[in-house]
Parts: structure tokens; C-alpha cells; sequence
């Protein structure tokens, strides 16, 4: 009840924002292939954005 409005971390927001672009990415490579290049990029850099955090924390 009272994690209800608990604030995420930044890494929890980076986590659900690279699994939100590898669904898109997903996706749009079924229809769309170079945006579903662009998309994987994104997530490409979010993942560098959560392994920097990681090695921040050690």
C-alpha cells in the first residue's frame, strides 16, 4: 500500500524505457525495418545509459 507513491529510480525508468523501444523495435521490424533500426538504437544507448548507473553504484 504505501509503495504506491513510491517514486522510481532512475534506473527502474531506464529499464521500462528500453523495454517500451525493444517491443517498438519489435514491432516495427515486422512492417518497417529501418525504423525498427532506429528504434533498437535508442535502446541501444537507454542500455549504455543503465550499465554506466550500475557501474556508478559499485
Amino acid at each position: 500500500m504505501f509503495g504506491l507513491f513510491k517514486k522510481k529510480s532512475e534506473l527502474d525508468q531506464l529499464r521500462e524505457q528500453y523495454k517500451k523501444l525493444q517491443k517498438e523495435s519489435f514491432e516495427l521490424s515486422k512492417t518497417n525495418r529501418s525504423s525498427a533500426d532506429k528504434k533498437a538504437a535508442e535502446a541501444e544507448e537507454v542500455f549504455k545509459k543503465i550499465e554506466a548507473l550500475k557501474e556508478k553504484e559499485k
